[in-house]
């Protein structure tokens, strides 16, 4: 389960209902169910208006992505692997690799040893994985684009929500008391509007962004490793190619664990 996408929701139901409830409304006010029928039934359509169904085929599959966990790469590890590669092609040769083809986890990973090991020139095989990743990025790009026009349509709905029920409020001016009620009740679909909008759908398109770029910034590490050993290029050369995409954080834990490494050699 990821926490962090849990948590921002729970936050968010929790500020807007005891903000209400300081405010001196109920929180079940937004329980109206002509309110809930016009946001979340209208985003609904105007998303399927929007998108053709193999796209929105893929909703289950996205909202399993923003609410689980993925499983980060180790890329202390991944960068250590490439200058084991290195060590040992550089003495054995690049079909040596075929060896540990079939040892890869990553399936993208896979095909570029194996393009190397093929003697595909370096320019031929950036120019194949960086295609891979660009046909990847475009998918998931199409998936954070449903979530991103939900949030732009929902609050547009709730404004159209507040027009209905101020339509419904002001067709008998007989009750005062009946008509306050009305256009407070109008209001309610402006409330969940903004609120779907902009604490559920965009943050859920920002998320699957951010796992998406994740995923990218691993692959670009995979290709550099492979290039660089296509290359012939040295343990060290790598490291230091390869360390350029890491965090400040994420640096200094690499250099740390070499040093225990050395140590304890």
């Amino acid at each position: 389960m990821d926490r962090t996408s849990v948590i921002g929701v729970l936050f968010g139901l929790i500020a807007v209902g005891t903000g209400m409830f300081l405010k001196g409304v109920s929180p079940l006010a937004i329980l109206n169910p002509a309110a809930l029928l016009i946001i979340f039934l209208g985003t609904v359509a105007s998303i399927c208006i929007a998108f053709p169904m193999h796209t929105l085929k893929k909703v289950p599959v996205l909202l399993k992505i923003i609410f689980t966990e993925e499983q980060s790469a180790d890329l202390r590890s991944l960068i250590r692997q490439f200058e084991d590669w290195a060590k040992t092609t550089r003495r054995e040769g690049l079909l040596w690799l075929e060896t540990e083809i079939d040892n890869v986890d990553s399936a993208f990973l896979s095909s570029g040893l194996q393009l190397a090991v093929d003697g595909q020139s370096p320019d031929y095989i950036r120019e194949v994985l960086m295609e891979k990743i660009d046909a990847m990025e475009e998918r998931h790009q199409k998936g954070v684009s449903i979530f991103t026009q939900a949030g732009t349509y929902a609050p547009t709905l709730g404004v159209l929500g507040a027009v209905i029920g101020l339509i419904a409020a002001l067709s008998d001016l007989n009750d005062i008391e009946a008509l306050g009620k009305a256009i407070s009740a109008a209001f309610v679909a402006t409330l969940l509007g903004i609120f779907s909008g902009y604490v559920l759908w965009h943050p859920f398109a920002n998320k699957l962004q951010e796992k998406s770029d994740n995923e990218i910034r691993v692959k670009q590490i995979m290709i550099e490793g492979v290039l660089s050993i296509t290359n012939g290029d040295s343990p060290r050369v790598i490291k230091d190619k390869l360390s350029s995409y890491l965090s400040t954080k994420e640096m200094a834990k690499l250099e740390e664990g070499d040093h225990e490494e050395q140590e304890t050699a």
